[in-house]
This record gives structure tokens, sequence and C-alpha cells, in this order.
């Protein structure tokens, strides 16, 4: 059974993955540009976009950045918020964009839970299953849910509340395996989500600290989820999920891209977003980038400095170019 579990890729509903990796959702983060770039190495990954809240699709269905009118099959939209009806409206918008609907149920921020949304909706069961089940009546889509372990370590509650989704209708679910009293501190408690082995019928994906193939697999083994979800790593590796892919898959342990090949990755993702925001506004998206591709490069603390208050196009490839002469000369 276990090695039969080990080779079998996931199955959403009536959506057939060839892999067992899904790209997490990242506020601000995995937009239209960072989605096609991961495609890119990765053929089989599932991606998942940005949170998209809910009551701005509504208002205004077609004024949103966050994704296209080209489809990236397979590709799972994220929606947010805590009003059924509006729920539902939403994903029947994004319906013939989206393979799969995901509803947010694990966003820890304050400004989310304040509104009732993300991960508040762990501390009111009954509201979320109303959610799914009106989001499961207004699409042919598989509805799933991500969410946490539960609000604070006296209330770990994601057994029940995923046997509560199941039972309104989710086809999966993936726990990111942390509290929101934790945010993103600590450690991620993968034997937390081993409980839940054997007490859903629906795959289940795990998520947190998974930064390398190494710890890939050793999540699966400690988990017994059906799959993975990849969220903060990848964003200064796009070939990361390819090269998790590999390991789980084949057993083949590819190398970590050198510096040479991460700032080559750097400009591509750096000029697709330009060319998706335009300069000035691609520029300063881009910010948040630049410590993740250079982490641990000799002299990183200036060189971050220097990038992220750096506004022209040609000055920053000049630093990006120092980078490199700076590691050759050690």
């Amino acid at each position: 059974m276990e090695a039969e579990k080990e080779k079998a890729y996931l199955k959403i509903g009536n959506v057939e993955l060839k892999s067992r990796v899904t790209l997490a959702p990242l506020a601000g983060i995995t937009d239209f540009v960072f989605r096609k770039l991961i495609r890119k190495y990765s053929d089989t990954c599932l991606l998942t976009t940005e949170m998209l809240s809910s009551e701005a699709l509504v208002q205004k269905p077609d004024g949103n950045i966050s994704y296209t009118d080209m489809k990236e099959s397979p590709c799972s939209f994220q929606i947010e918020g805590h009003k059924p009806e509006l729920m539902a409206k939403s994903a029947k918008i994004l319906e013939n964009k989206a393979d799969i609907i995901d509803i947010n149920m694990g966003c820890p921020i304050n400004k989310i839970v304040k509104g009732n949304d993300g991960c508040s909706l762990m501390r009111n069961p009954q509201l979320a299953r109303d959610i799914v089940i009106a989001v499961k009546e207004a699409v042919k889509l598989p509805v799933t849910c991500k969410f946490r372990l539960g609000w604070g370590q006296d209330s770990k509650n994601f057994i029940e509340f995923a046997q509560l989704m199941q039972e309104a209708g989710a086809s999966a679910v993936t726990i990111h395996a942390r509290t929101r009293s934790q945010l993103y501190s600590g450690e991620a408690d993968w034997k937390q989500l081993s409980l839940l082995n054997g007490q859903i019928d629906i795959p289940y994906i795990a998520n947190g600290d998974i930064i390398s193939p190494e710890s890939a697999k050793q999540c699966l083994e400690i988990t017994k989820a059906d799959g993975i979800a990849i969220g903060r790593a990848t964003m200064g590796d796009l070939s990361l999920i390819k090269r998790i892919e590999k390991y789980i898959n084949e057993n083949v342990l590819l190398p970590e891209p050198p510096l040479e090949e991460k700032i080559s990755m750097l400009k591509e993702h750096l000029n697709a977003e330009i060319n998706f925001r335009g300069e000035e506004t691609g520029i300063k998206f881009f910010r948040k980038f630049y410590p993740c591709y250079i982490k641990n490069v000799r002299g990183g603390g200036e060189f971050r400095k220097n990038l992220v208050t750096e506004v022209n196009y040609e000055n920053i490839l000049s630093v990006l170019n120092d980078i490199i002469q700076n590691e050759r000369k050690a």
C-alpha cells in the first residue's frame, strides 16, 4: 500500500495530475509572471495563483492584474472571503480560467483575519462549510481548501476541520503545518500532519518548511501526505519544483543552480515583470525578490541595499554583474 502511494500522483476531483507537487499560493508573489516561469521548468506541477479577493472580483471581474485569459493548466485559482454568496460568484467568474478553485482559510495576517477571512474561518467551521458548499454548487470544478493546524497551540482543530471540509464537498485540502499564532515563525510541525492519515478520504497536501528536494521527500515520509506544496523557497530558485519532482519520482538529485544561473533567472524574472507591469512599476515590484536570488553571496548586504533602492534598469544590471565578478574573485 505504501509503495503504491509513493508512485501515485495527485488526483483532485476529476483533475488528474502527473505530479505530487504544487506551487503554494503566495500573496504578491505567485502572479501570472511567476507562474509562467515556474511552468517553464515544470510541465506537471499544479500552479496556484496568489489569493484573489472575492469582493474585488465581483465588483470588477476584469480588473485584476493577477490573472489573464491565458490557460495555465493545470492551475488552481485561490479566492478569499467570508460571504458564501460572493465566494460563489467569484468562483463562477474564474471558472473558465481555472482547473480547480481553492479557498483560502489559512492566511494569518491581521488585515485578512480582522475581516473574518483567511485563518479566522478555522474559528467558524460552520461558515467555512457553508462557503465550500456554495462554491461547490456554483462551479463544475473541484473545490479545495488551504488552512493551518489551527488558530493557536491550544486549538489545533485541523483534523475535524478537514473532515468537515470533505463533508461539504472539498476534493482535497492543503495544510500549512503551523498555527495562526505562529505566523511563519518556528518550525513546521510535520508530525502533527501525520495524524490526518486515515482520517479523511480525500487527498491532503503538506505545506511548510519544504526548501529542498531532500526536505520534500522527508516531509512526504513523515506526514504520509498525498502531495506537497512549495511556497517561499521557490522565490529565489525557479527550478526548485522541477528538482523536487525529479527526486521524489526518480530518486535523482539534481544540483542547486550555481549563482550565475540564479542571476540569469533573476534577470529573466525581472524582465518579465517589467514587460507585464511597465518598467517603473515592475522594478519596484521586483524588489522583494532580490534577497532570495542572492542570499549567501559575499557582501550580500551591500548588494541587496543597492538593488532594493535602485530605479534605473541599466544600473541594476551593473550591480548584478558586480555580484558575479565578486564571487569569481572568491
